[in-house]
């Protein structure tokens, strides 16, 4: 454990520790926590209101994508369709950037089902995660993420961007081959933008939250339920429990592997 003045004189200046405990309060203790991505660095701060979480971020690319983390929690602040942390603030210095929102009790999905102690658990948890996806496709519509935009032609725009600026693996000749031969278009809806085991938080066998909701906007669905069953792709046990919780559509091989093996190598 860092302690807290260690933490301050690390990542802030003086004022945004003053901006923030405006906001939540005297800081008692702060916690790196274990599990981080490899996008961000996240605290667990504790004050005498309560439980937040602080995430911080250091690299241009992921800053960014931070920030649109927290414009979209902003955005969800004022809305009880889609789980997802409170958002309390966002402090941008010159060569990092953090978001403050509400921590939440429960672990991630992956962890959930490496915890598992049998595979009806793991099919429980599963299909749980399937039925917590169909409800946020269920939305097709909120004005709120809606930034009248074609989605799949806006992602290839940004996957040419990292190409050309060497921040993705992806490759020229993959973007080529994704803007010859993009899938029939289908109805849009609310989606998550990056849902993998990851960015689903489970509470007492339930997948109950999203977190990472950086991509969250109106797209395609077939991205989210292609990213939601990678881990377990080739497990039809598996595969069948998803689609016994998300009972909506079933992406093809070939869609999987566009949007999954294709544009999220971007990603």
């Amino acid at each position: 454990m860092k302690s807290y003045y260690e933490l301050k004189h690390l990542l802030f200046k003086r004022e945004q520790w003053k901006n923030i405990e405006g906001i939540i309060g005297k800081i008692d203790k702060l916690y790196m926590l274990a599990e981080q991505g490899c996008t961000s660095e996240v605290h667990k701060i504790i004050t005498r209101k309560g439980c937040y979480l602080l995430k911080s971020s250091f690299e241009e690319k992921y800053t960014e994508w931070l920030k649109a983390e927290a414009q979209v929690l902003k955005k969800l602040n004022s809305q009880r369709q889609i789980a997802v942390p409170k958002y309390y603030g966002f402090f941008e210095e010159k060569l990092s950037s953090h978001l403050l929102m509400s921590f939440e009790d429960g672990i991630i999905l992956t962890s959930a089902l490496e915890q598992a102690k049998s595979q009806s658990e793991k099919k429980s948890l599963i299909r749980s995660f399937g039925h917590f996806l169909k409800q946020l496709h269920a939305i097709s519509e909120m004005d709120l993420l809606n930034q009248n935009v074609d989605w799949l032609e806006s992602q290839l725009i940004k996957a040419e961007f990292y190409v050309k600026h060497g921040q993705t693996e992806g490759s020229s000749q993959l973007l080529e081959n994704l803007k010859a031969n993009k899938p029939l278009p289908v109805e849009q809806t609310v989606i998550h933008g990056d849902c993998t085991t990851d960015n689903v938080l489970v509470i007492n066998g339930e997948a109950c939250l999203f977190i990472d909701v950086a991509g969250m906007t109106i797209g395609d669905p077939r991205y989210d339920e292609s990213l939601a069953i990678r881990s377990f792709v080739n497990d039809e046990e598996y595969k069948k429990a998803f689609y016994e919780g998300y009972k909506r559509y079933k992406v093809s091989k070939k869609e999987f592997h566009y949007f999954d093996e294709g544009l999220y190598e971007f990603f």
